[in-house]
């Protein structure tokens, strides 16, 4: 027992002293603080808001929902059209045959017209930024030879890019019960597009355009508002409501934000920005792997060699709320009933990455080794060695 006397030693009070400071001293771990919620946009029926680099969904709202997509639809009839230009069959100088059909088509028009002179390119202008009806037609005529041809070719495509919740029934976007997408499939589209034929934003970050001495004004109404937007379309029916996809790039970094179903221009594009500002506010890319490096080791005691090397195709960015990157957590999950031989390069799994337990992002893993089935022995030497 330490007497009253010695609680009163010098000694015994420098040392309580020094204890004391050093536990008022300690660092107190400063909390994370938890990201703001992704805007609620009550009158906007559906949105999305995705990072075009990594794919990722940053904030979404009924992204399935599947709605009349308008003018929208003629993303996939640019689509179309870039694919056939990049397959050389189709030259965007060549001149088009303006049909009749093509002519009368119904609603918004860049007002072409048989034995006016018009070229692939200057139709692409007038469907993007015109929203012309009657340039979809022509491009459907000239792609595919009819429209109903091109929207067997809408739909097919459809499926191979996975947007599982679109159909095509028209190549323009008038009303039709069985013409619909969702804000996903949309934003989907966007990057596809973007990736593959990144000319379209060449065209989409216009503000007007003239043909035929008439000039029209973008029907993007984020252009004029946001400069850093510089795309890529709109829709308007009764049933669609308005709807907005677009595009930004700010300090090298692009989102695509798409609202469907809002209540006018005005709410739409205040909806547009309200959107890009929370993805760049709150969220940023970290670049994690170059393409072909290792990530791990699938460990498997009847194959040779027993560990594999595995490793991503492609670099791979990861998109995360600003300040929680320490929270990432990523695992290979190997692919169900696994069997050797294998080839190098083949698809053994997938790495995932996690974070508060949502999964935020999946890529492909491949072995980077050629994998043989071990033989008995081989087996038995790889349990001795695992149990040394």
């Amino acid at each position: 027992m330490i007497s009253r006397l010695s609680l009163m030693n010098p000694i015994f009070l420098l040392f309580f002293g020094l204890l004391f400071a050093s536990s008022a001293l300690a660092v107190v771990p400063t909390p994370r603080l938890p990201t703001p919620p992704a805007p609620a946009l009550p009158a906007i029926a559906s949105y999305v808001l995705m990072d075009y680099d990594t794919g990722q969904i940053i904030a979404a709202k009924s992204e399935n929902l599947r709605r009349a997509p308008a003018s929208l639809t003629k993303l996939m009839t640019a689509y179309l059209t870039y694919q056939a230009i990049h397959n050389g069959s189709l030259n965007p100088h060549e001149n088009i045959a303006v049909s009749t059909k093509a002519w009368k088509t119904g609603g918004s028009s860049m007002f072409i017209q048989p034995g006016l002179a018009v070229n692939v390119d200057q139709l692409l202008h007038g469907l993007l930024i015109d929203s012309g009806n009657d340039a979809a037609v022509a491009l459907a005529e000239t792609v595919a030879g009819s429209q109903s041809g091109f929207v067997t070719l809408m739909n097919e495509s459809a499926g191979q890019l996975g947007l599982q919740n679109t159909h095509y029934n028209n190549v323009d976007g008038l009303p039709d019960d069985n013409l619909y997408t969702t804000a996903l499939d949309v934003a989907r589209l966007s990057q596809i597009l973007i990736q593959q034929y990144p000319q379209v934003i060449q065209i989409t970050k216009q503000k007007s355009y003239t043909y035929n001495k008439i000039t029209q004004r973008s029907w993007n109404p984020v252009l004029f508002r946001d400069s850093s937007v510089d795309g890529l379309k709109t829709g308007l029916t009764d049933a669609s409501g308005y709807c907005i996809d677009a595009t930004a790039q700010r300090n090298g970094r692009r989102l695509i934000a798409v609202v469907m179903g809002g209540p006018n221009w005005a709410g739409s594009t205040n909806a547009v920005e309200a959107l890009l500002d929370y993805g760049y506010r709150f969220f940023v890319n970290h670049p994690l792997y170059h393409s072909g490096a290792k990530v791990g080791d699938i460990t498997r005691n009847d194959f040779s060699p027993m560990h594999i090397p595995v490793g991503v195709i492609s670099s791979v960015t990861v998109t995360v709320p600003k300040g929680h990157f320490s929270d990432l957590q990523q695992v290979v999950e190997v692919r169900p009933n696994l069997q050797a031989p294998l080839k190098k390069g083949t698809v053994v799994g997938k790495l995932v990455f996690r974070l508060d337990g949502k999964t935020l992002k999946t890529v492909p893993v491949v072995s980077q080794v050629s994998v043989e089935k071990a033989g008995w022995i081989t087996r038995m030497f790889h349990k001795i060695g695992e149990a040394l």
